[in-house]
């Protein structure tokens, strides 16, 4: 995808250029540049990190005319504290990064853990959100809806109810062993002592291939768009196109976004010659950086097999962020998009990985409409289908109410009657983190997306 050109500037952070969208991104298709030099008292000083931030800000961030003139640096302890108190109120989505966060989430995509992400019930309950491949839980025979009922011989509802349940599933190091116990669906116990390991995280799950009625249908679940997505995409339209399918299901329901040329590989791959050599999306700067918009067409990108589809489901919720509604919204003017599931999260806006010091800042720094100009979805994109998320099923099973109304679509050419998920499965914050500082919990990651960092195990 063609990058929007990085102009130098003096007194501000080296640049890295390439293009994102959310906190789920790995930095590709630019070239790296050193650190910015100094340190000690100088550029690289707590006072200085916070000039180098103010000045990016002040030219390049998309709501730099709504900053104050007169913001004063050394009424803020450090750039984090800086940054969440100058940005405008509409933005939910600037944050900053160490370096070497930065790098272990996004550039290498992995980290030590179980490999689970799990989601806690109203009534303090703890299922299985994804299970990564191949990872220790994978391994163990643990899946997406299987309940986690007890964490070294401790019952999680008592895990909860006293804060532990962090401290119960251990340090994020390798070599870690802990007795998990948990209930498949089924009602099936299962129990196993699993060790953490580094876990890859793939960002395709459960591609599969199936019938509605006289139709053959395609499916696959997108967790982000992050650098190695390319080539799981392949992977996946590979087996969609080997079997000719009439529909794709596309699900992003937990999709936080990340890398925009791999929603437009997703969507090329899905809509072919339908959309191919059109505008999938033109990218809007601040007033000091007109010189800076411009148009992405659609393009398979690394990608291989192209379906030429005219119609796409899409599951979404309000996780589903960034490069994931950049999807929905840049296929909607040439093939018909039906989205099932809940309104999404609302970031029609982007940052471009800029360098500062020993951190990563993800300012936003513009927007993103479609080739009809549309954008600016601050409140999310409505789905055509209400449906309730419920996490009572594996990925690809039609016991899933997402999957099952999408089914049901395909087979009706209607919306389900009732979007009424299963009761009960309303997912709430984990208490791990609710003691962070500030720094932590509200600047280095975008408030939309902190449950994601919070259940990764």
């Amino acid at each position: 995808m063609p990058v929007p050109a990085l102009k130098p500037f003096a007194h501000r952070a080296s640049r890295v250029a390439v293009v994102v969208s959310s906190i789920l991104l790995a930095a590709c298709g630019g070239d790296e540049v050193a650190p910015t030099p100094g340190g000690g008292a100088g550029v690289c000083s707590v006072q200085g990190q916070k000039e180098l931030l103010l000045d990016y800000m002040y030219e390049d961030y998309f709501w730099a005319d709504d900053l104050p003139a007169d913001i004063d640096v050394a009424d803020y302890p450090d750039v984090y504290a800086m940054l969440a108190n100058i940005r405008v109120p509409e933005d939910r989505y600037s944050f900053l990064l160490s370096e070497a966060e930065y790098q272990a989430r996004f550039v290498d995509a992995s980290f030590a853990g179980f490999g689970f992400s799990s989601a806690i019930t109203d009534d303090n309950r703890v299922f299985m959100r994804y299970v990564y491949n191949d990872s220790p839980a994978a391994q163990a025979g643990l899946q997406r809806a299987d309940e986690l009922i007890s964490v070294a011989g401790e019952p999680v509802s008592t895990l909860i109810a006293e804060n532990r349940l962090n401290e119960a599933l251990g340090p994020s190091t390798v070599g870690t062993t802990v007795a998990l116990e948990w209930r498949s669906p089924n009602g099936t116990t299962q129990s196993a002592q699993v060790t953490k390991d580094n876990v890859e995280t793939n960002t395709v799950f459960a591609p599969t291939v199936y019938s509605v009625d006289d139709r053959m249908v395609g499916y696959f679940v997108l967790d982000s768009f992050i650098e190695r997505t390319g080539e799981d995409l392949n992977e996946a339209y590979d087996i969609m196109a080997a079997a000719n399918v009439d529909d794709l299901i596309i699900d992003v329901r937990y999709n936080g976004g990340g890398l925009i040329n791999y929603a437009n590989q997703l969507a090329s791959q899905a809509a072919g010659n339908n959309v191919l050599g059109n505008v999938f999306v033109t990218y809007n700067f601040n007033s000091n950086n007109q010189n800076r918009n411009q148009t992405s067409l659609f393009n398979l990108v690394d990608g291989v097999q192209q379906l030429d589809l005219d119609r796409v489901f899409v599951l979404t919720t309000g996780a589903s962020c960034s490069s994931s509604e950049i999807l929905i919204n840049s296929l909607r003017p040439f093939v018909e998009v039906v989205a099932i599931g809940e309104t999404t999260c609302g970031k029609p806006v982007g940052q471009s990985v800029t360098q500062l010091c020993d951190k990563r800042t993800f300012v936003v720094n513009f927007e993103t409409v479609n080739a009809l100009g549309q954008g600016r979805y601050y409140f999310g994109l409505a789905p055509n289908c209400p449906v309730q998320d419920a996490i009572v099923a594996d990925w690809g099973n039609p016991l899933d109410p997402l999957q099952g109304a999408a089914n049901e679509y395909i087979s009706t050419g209607s919306c389900p009657a009732s979007g009424s998920a299963v009761a009960g499965l309303a997912e709430k914050q984990q208490p791990a983190e609710q003691a962070d500082t500030l720094s932590d919990s509200q600047t280095k990651r975008p408030p939309l997306l902190i449950e994601k960092w919070r259940t990764e195990y």
